[in-house]
C-alpha cells in the first residue's frame, strides 16, 4: 500500500492510499474536519466524515500531475513508470503550483 499526506494551503487535510488491490481512497483528517469544514480541497470532494474511494486516481489528483518534461525526468531519475500516477504524484506535486501539496508516507510512517 501506497500513501501520501494531502496539504491545502500548508494545512494537513487528509490522506491519500493505494491499497494492494488498486483501489484508492481519500480521507480528510478529523482535526482538519473539525477546524476546516467548509474549506474542501475541491468541489468534487466536499469535507466529509466518510472516506472517497475509487478504482481509478481520482479526477482532481490526476490533474496535479504535470505534463511535459517533470514527468520525464522522474521516470528517469526515479525509475518510475509513467503510467503509475500514484508514484508521479508525490514526485511531482510536493511544491505544486496553487493551494494543494502532495507529500509521500513512507512505508515505516504508513504501519
Amino acid at each position: 500500500m501506497r500513501a501520501a499526506r494531502i496539504y491545502y494551503k500548508d494545512i494537513e487535510a487528509g490522506k491519500l492510499t493505494e491499497t494492494n488491490d488498486g483501489t484508492y481512497k481519500f480521507r480528510y483528517l478529523p482535526e482538519y474536519m473539525a477546524t476546516y469544514p467548509d474549506q474542501f480541497i475541491t468541489f468534487s470532494m466536499p469535507v466529509a466524515p466518510y472516506p472517497y474511494t475509487d478504482k481509478r486516481l481520482f479526477a482532481f489528483f490526476e490533474g496535479l500531475i504535470p505534463e511535459g518534461w517533470l514527468p520525464d525526468i522522474a521516470s528517469e531519475n526515479w525509475k518510475i513508470n509513467q503510467n503509475d500516477r500514484m508514484g508521479l504524484l508525490p514526485a511531482c506535486c510536493a511544491n505544486c503550483i496553487g493551494a494543494v501539496s502532495v507529500i509521500p508516507i513512507t512505508e515505516e510512517e504508513n504501519e
